[in-house]
C-alpha cells in the first residue's frame, strides 16, 4: 500500500531514512553519517514541511503493516515547470512486491498535474532502478556526474516529460 506521509510520522520517515541510507549508500548523495548527525528536532520539522507543502508529496510504502519505503518529490520553487523525485527507496524484503513501481507511479501522477516534466538521478550502477525508471517513461538527459564530491560513482540524469497539462 501507498500513501502520504502523515505529519506525526516523522519517526518513521526518519528511521527509513537512514535505513535507506546504510542498505543502500551508493544510491544516495547525503551519506548515513550526514543524515545521523541531524538533531532530532530536524527530523519533524523536515517531514511536517514537506507534508503542508503544495510543492512537495512525501509517500509511504507499507507492506502488511509494516513500513518498508518511500519516495519524495518536489516541484522546483525557482522553476515550477519541473519536479524532481528525491530518496527513493524500498526494503529488500519488500522488493518484488511491486511497491517501488506504485511509489513512483503515484508521484508521476502528481507530478503530471502540476509540472512538465519529473527528473530524478540515478547512481550507473543501479541497474533495477534504472530499469523502473524505463519502464516508467524516463530517459536519461546530460552526461553523468559524479554522485558526491571524492566519489567514483557516477549518477545520470533521467526525467519523464508530460505532454500535456
Amino acid at each position: 500500500m501507498v500513501r502520504p506521509f502523515e505529519p506525526g510520522e516523522w519517526r518513521i520517515y526518519r528511521d527509513l531514512r537512514l535505513r535507506a541510507l546504510a542498505d543502500s549508500p551508493d544510491a544516495f548523495a547525503r551519506t548515513l553519517a550526514e543524515e545521523q548527525a541531524q538533531p532530532d528536532a530536524a527530523w519533524p520539522a523536515r517531514l511536517e514541511g514537506g507534508v503542508a507543502s503544495s510543492g512537495d508529496l512525501p509517500l509511504l510504502a507499507e507492506l502488511d503493516g509494516e513500513a518498508v519505503g518511500f519516495v519524495w518529490g518536489h516541484v522546483d520553487p525557482e522553476d515550477a515547470t519541473v519536479a524532481y523525485v528525491f530518496q527513493m527507496w524500498v526494503a529488500r524484503k519488500a522488493r518484488r512486491h511491486g511497491l517501488g513501481r506504485a511509489l513512483m507511479s503515484a508521484l508521476i501522477d502528481w507530478a503530471a498535474s502540476r509540472v512538465d516534466r519529473l527528473e530524478l538521478s540515478v547512481t550507473l550502477t543501479n541497474e533495477s532502478a534504472r530499469r523502473l525508471y524505463e519502464t516508467l517513461g524516463f530517459e536519461p538527459f546530460g552526461e553523468p556526474v559524479p554522485l558526491r564530491a571524492g566519489s567514483p560513482l557516477r549518477e545520470q540524469n533521467m526525467r519523464v516529460r508530460f505532454p500535456s497539462r
